[in-house]
């Protein structure tokens, strides 16, 4: 099969294993976390005391990873470089009481997740991910990447009017998943989670499960110019923001602290203790300031000179929907990274922003585009405006374009990645 010139497929082929080994939010923080670890970076604990020696470290809470390397020399107003991503993904998250059903049939109570693409949900087959809090405290990820459930679609022979009128979905009565047959048994979900994951059932007290597809990401096209899979929104820039903070690490004349922030709960509002709206960011960046003996004068000066790139996901231009983009600025796969503006503060570039940006690019040698939306469509947004907003730090959106967008599963071109992350390698570096 015929290879598209110039596309380096080594840091996407990471990437889809990336994809692979991080089915929830948990999963993706303790990946991130143990490429870290590989590279040299240490974990420390938000209740232990921080010391400002050089070196790489990270913050694991929850769904979030807060990871950053002060290099040698570095002093207590040294701004930083941040790149802000998030873990999470729009899927179909399990009910406190699951056990459900009706005619014969066992079901899973689900509760929608996020702004959902609903009809990709339909007719896939999913597995179970996530953790469970035990009674001593502790947390265990839960992979079940098999074949396990499936939101069954009613048969066009009794939905006569499904493709002419359109497909019409109620979240609380078509959405529940099928796992079996037989009668409703209750706590049957959580010993089944028991027995997979090596735990005594007792031993549960709380569970954060979440359904995924359990199709791997794909190359896609003639010439597999183009990757196919999921919770691309926004793994591929905690991925890239990953890979880049290594690469960062090595030199040791850095003017800046890079920094990781991946964040949970951003596709519902990122109001949590650890999303973006959250004082996670802040604290971790504070502390840093004061274990290097700065005071509340550093950590000012430390922030007024810092940068955020908010990596997320945008929407390359659909050809059968190309109506619905602005005409002016349609970003195409494999094209490079986005710099994405509204100036309604949807996304939080401005112009000096963009200069940031377009000179990292020019550094890495990657090219990259534009994209803002059609005035008569409302605009999404990200962590950009809220790191802005909460912490005074000057803050850029970029991304990559895909297509499908809160699908199950998305696409983008095969280069993309690896663009995104040469980019936002240069950006670190300063």
């Amino acid at each position: 099969m015929s290879a598209q010139p110039g596309i380096d497929r080594g840091h996407t082929d990471d990437l889809m294993s990336f994809l692979r080994a991080s089915p929830s939010p948990y999963h993706a923080v303790a990946s991130a976390a143990e490429r870290l670890e590989k590279a040299g970076f240490q974990r420390i604990e938000e209740t232990a005391s921080w010391d400002g020696a050089a070196g790489g470290r990270f913050v694991l809470r929850g769904g979030a990873i807060i990871a950053w390397y002060v290099p040698e020399g570095a002093d207590p107003a040294t701004p930083y470089r941040i790149v802000g991503a998030h873990t999470d993904s729009p899927n179909l998250r399990v009910k406190p009481i699951p056990d459900t059903g009706a005619h014969g049939w066992r079901q899973i109570a689900v509760e929608v997740y996020g702004g959902v693409l609903l009809n990709t949900w339909l007719d896939r087959d999913l597995g179970l991910s996530g953790r469970i809090s035990l009674r001593d405290g502790s947390h265990q990820l839960v992979t079940i990447d098999r074949p396990l459930l499936r939101v069954p679609q009613l048969a066009v022979h009794l939905d006569r009017s499904v493709n002419t009128e359109g497909l019409k979905l109620d979240k609380q009565r078509h959405m529940t998943p099928i796992w079996g047959l037989g009668g409703v048994e209750e706590g049957d979900l959580i010993r089944f989670v028991a027995e997979e994951t090596g735990v005594a059932a007792e031993e549960i007290a709380g569970w954060d499960l979440m359904t995924h597809s359990v199709e791997p990401p794909a190359y896609l096209g003639r010439d597999r110019e183009l990757l196919a899979g999921p919770r691309m929104d926004n793994l591929v820039s905690v991925h890239a923001g990953t890979a880049a903070l290594i690469a960062a690490a090595s030199r040791q004349d850095l003017p800046y602290i890079p920094v990781l922030a991946a964040f949970d709960h951003e596709e519902n509002g990122s109001q949590s203790d650890t999303g973006a709206d959250g004082p996670l960011l802040g604290t971790v960046l504070e502390r840093s300031v004061f274990a290097r003996g700065g005071a509340y004068e550093d950590r000012a000066r430390a922030f007024a000179g810092t940068v955020c790139l908010s990596s997320d996901t945008g929407h390359a231009v659909h050809p059968n929907y190309a109506e619905r983009h602005e005409p002016g600025h349609h970003p195409r796969p494999n094209g490079g990274p986005i710099l994405k503006v509204n100036v309604n503060q949807r996304y939080a570039t401005d112009g000096a922003g963009r200069a940031v940006f377009a000179a990292a690019c020019e550094r890495a040698g990657v090219p990259w585009q534009s994209f803002v939306s059609h005035n008569s469509m409302p605009c999404g947004t990200t962590i950009g405006p809220i790191t802005a907003a909460r912490h005074g730090i000057a803050t850029v959106d970029i991304g990559i374009a895909i297509l499908s967008m809160h699908s199950a599963r998305e696409l983008c071109g095969a280069q993309d990645p690896r663009l995104l992350a040469k980019a936002l390698h240069a950006f670190l570096e300063g």
